[in-house]
């Protein structure tokens, strides 16, 4: 089966977390023995970001991380739909589109293509800006990929597209597997996470800087976007600034501290139950004992013990002293955490819903092709 992405970037994840996703997406089907074929803008701004930030060598380490990936860069006035669809099975237009792109390719289904066509939501806008949707742009997409089910009613709700499925983030673990870990590591808390517009700006300060200056912790922070008033909370809360760090590279960190937190955009909590965002199954992934400011489950994606959830900056104190001082529970929740991800929650499950949902779309080609 021939797959094609449209997305906005695979090669950076500067500020741009759905590369870690479809990385691990494009990898499975590949080891399935599917052709992918991934197109990016050429000027992208995560990989313009990343040059500035890292250099050229950034972009080298990835394709040495990920042999098996690559993605063709376009230019807007050069796109030629017929060349990039051409045996096209299936076709995922992710989110981080052009709205002009994203309407251009439903016009080309529409106008004969014989492909199953569909949108890639991951993000929060369908509720914190939704006057992007509703234009009629996907109105030729055979369905809309959600992921949570919050977005997917939303779409169905709204008259947004006609068919919706909720289609969950997962771990990639190809490359998130625990490391050894020594019984004192040279860290104790680990957080990578952006800035990202001040959504957490407040949350970050009670359940991160305050508990780290508490307890005494060593600690490092990994991320792009810091202002200087945040640079400074974290020199004042003696917390070590890490800069960018390629999302490959995450488990090698994991496997140098001793627990990690997640601390979730307000947007989430507020208006996407049941979103935890990508982090949450990468971390646990990696076997590292988790905590997380409290958000709603609702969809059952996790069971209770497979990490801490704290309602308030001092249960998160708690937690953290009771994680760090018994090195035994805290091995027993990163194991049972573990076990979740490998049962439910990663990429390899994903592609396998991918292919029911693409075979279930009636009326484009047979399920036989499809699913093959």
């Amino acid at each position: 089966m021939r797959v094609v992405v449209f997305c906005h970037s695979l090669t950076s994840d500067w500020n741009h977390g759905n590369a870690h996703f479809l990385r691990g997406v494009a990898s499975e089907l590949i080891a399935a023995g599917h052709e992918v074929r991934v197109y990016e803008p050429h000027d992208a701004w995560s990989v313009a970001n990343l040059l500035a930030d890292a250099g050229p060598q950034a972009i080298d380490a990835f394709h040495a991380a990920y042999p098996q990936l690559a993605s063709t860069r376009y230019r807007a006035d050069e796109i030629d739909l017929d060349e990039m669809l051409d045996g096209a099975d299936l076709v995922l237009v992710h989110e981080w589109n052009p709205r002009e792109l994203v309407q251009r390719i439903g016009d080309h289904r529409r106008g004969g293509g014989r492909y199953v066509l569909l949108f890639h939501d991951t993000h929060h806008r369908s509720v914190s800006d939704a006057a992007t949707f509703g234009d009629g742009a996907i109105d030729d997409y055979d369905g809309v990929l959600a992921f949570g089910e919050v977005i997917r009613e939303r779409y169905v709700r709204q008259g947004w597209s006609h068919r919706a499925w909720t289609w969950h983030e997962a771990a990639d673990v190809r490359v998130f597997t625990p490391r050894a870990r020594s019984s004192s590591p040279p860290g104790d808390l680990v957080w990578v996470g952006n800035w990202g517009d001040d959504e957490r700006s407040a949350q970050l300060h009670a359940y991160l800087f305050e508990p780290v200056a508490a307890l005494g912790l060593k600690a490092r922070v990994y991320g792009v976007r810091y202002p200087a008033d945040a640079l400074a909370a974290l020199r004042g809360a003696g917390i070590a600034y890490g800069g960018w760090l390629p999302n490959y590279r995450v488990p090698d960190v994991f496997g140098a501290h001793r627990v990690t937190v997640h601390i979730p955009r307000r947007p989430y909590v507020e208006a996407l139950p049941g979103v935890p965002t990508i982090r949450v199954f990468e971390a646990l992934a990696c076997g590292i004992p988790l905590v997380s400011c409290r958000w709603a489950d609702v969809e059952g994606l996790f069971r209770d013990g497979d990490f801490t959830m704290v309602d308030t900056p001092a249960d998160m104190r708690r937690a953290l002293r009771e994680l760090i001082g018994d090195p035994a529970a805290a091995a027993a929740q990163a194991a049972r955490g573990l076990d979740t991800i490998l049962a439910r929650h990663t990429c390899a499950h994903r592609v396998g819903e991918l292919l029911e949902i693409a075979a279930s779309v009636g009326g484009i080609r047979s399920p036989e092709v499809v699913a093959s």
